[in-house]
């Protein structure tokens, strides 16, 4: 298998146009991702963003980060799926939400088929 990478490259010039297309200089994109000038300074210089910036500028851009990586992409299992769903689901408090979580794993490792 091999292993996936984040082509941070790609992603910066994805970014640019995004930023070209919304007239907006690297400052504007700052303040409007939330995330520091420092941070965009040093994905010009071909380095990745953390985690969190990542997420501000996928959310500010509308990219999708998957679009990337490189590498093996597997799809994901129904129940990560359907947990990550749940995570997410403004309609249910914490309890709630852990609740569903829990009934639904229970369920679904009692009931489902072995892989052969």
């Amino acid at each position: 298998m091999s292993r996936s990478e984040f082509n941070a490259g790609a992603f910066y010039r994805a970014l640019d146009s995004a930023r070209t297309a919304k007239d907006l200089n690297w400052k504007q994109v700052a303040a409007g991702s939330g995330v520091s000038a420092s941070t965009l300074t040093r994905l010009a210089q071909g380095k990745r963003p953390d985690v969190d910036s990542l997420a501000a500028l996928v959310g500010w851009s509308g990219l999708s980060a998957d679009e990337f990586v490189s590498g093996q992409k597997s799809e994901p299992e129904a129940l990560a799926k359907i947990t990550s769903l749940l995570s997410f689901d403004t309609r249910l408090n914490d309890d709630s939400r852990e609740m569903m979580i829990g009934m639904v794993t229970a369920a679904y490792e009692r009931l489902r088929r072995p892989i052969a």
